[in-house]
């Protein structure tokens, strides 16, 4: 084993990490959907929806303590609390907040839209959260998404392929892992624009974490501060139409300046 080749090593800790992944939220989100669509009992309360986002991070944790041992967790632990980046890579993590914010204002002032922090924290499922919402979206969908898709999968697909081309290998395998969210919580209707705007996302993070030196958290606090201006009611849907447009267009930015090789200025990391 020892003798195997890293790359061969890598392609098996891929597909083991992406049927575990699947496997651990799907056994939630699959008993969800059917008791929605009325298949079978809903013996599950729905706010597990949100136990859902660890199945990557799950994932990630038993793959890598198998195949590299305590060696590799505290190298992934590393990352996922890696905090030492530069300041632009922190306001660049929390720039979905901040530009949320300024929509918020411009549509308060010109349309009378009215929405507040407090209807940003209405969540599904849960009863309103305020501004708490936004720890939940990072430690749930940032953390227990980000420590998967980006800490342990992106690494390894761009050892063997350009930070595009492993982007979008990616970004296919992340769209079908919410395959089963269609069934009990999005509405059917938006699948094509929500897959546009989820490789977008995904070249956006490609681009972030290729940046601020593989940091996990910086990933994660950006995809919490997405959800948190994106996944209330607030503003009828036209507060997340407009921040999922800025960040279609972000990512062309990100693909034209620094070309599909690295999406970034340095290399792209790889474990």
């Amino acid at each position: 084993m020892q003798n195997e080749p890293t790359t061969s090593r890598d392609r098996r800790d891929l597909i083991v990490y992406f049927i575990l992944a699947y496997a651990i939220s799907w056994s939630i989100g699959i008993p969800l959907a059917l008791g929605k669509q009325g298949l079978i009992p809903a013996f599950l309360p729905p706010w597990t929806h949100y136990l859902v986002a660890f199945g990557p991070l799950l994932a990630a944790l038993l793959v890598t303590g198998i195949s590299r041992g305590r060696v590799g967790l505290r190298e992934l632990g590393s990352r996922m609390i890696r905090w030492r980046v530069g300041p632009i890579w922190w306001i660049a993590a929390l720039s979905p907040l901040l530009i949320g914010l300024v929509v918020v204002v411009i549509l308060n002032r010109m349309m009378g839209a009215g929405v507040t922090l407090a209807s940003l924290g209405d969540v599904s499922f849960l009863p309103p959260l305020g501004i708490v919402a936004l720890a939940l979206w990072i430690l749930t969908f940032g953390i227990g998404e980000e420590a998967g898709w980006r800490g342990f999968a992106l690494p390894r697909l761009q050892k063997e392929h350009t930070a595009l081309t492993a982007t979008s290998l990616l970004a296919g395998l992340w769209a079908l892992w919410h395959l089963p969210q269609f069934f009990y919580l999005f509405d059917p209707a938006i699948a094509v624009g929500w897959a546009i705007g989820l490789y977008a996302g995904a070249i956006v993070f490609t681009w972030l974490y290729n940046s601020a030196d593989g940091s996990i958290l910086i990933v994660a606090v950006w995809h919490g501060c997405f959800n948190f201006m994106s996944a209330s009611d607030a503003g009828n849907g036209i507060l997340a139409a407009v921040v999922s447009t800025l960040v279609m267009i972000w990512a062309v930015i990100v693909v034209v300046v620094f070309k599909p090789r690295n999406l970034a200025h340095g290399e792209r990391q790889v474990v």
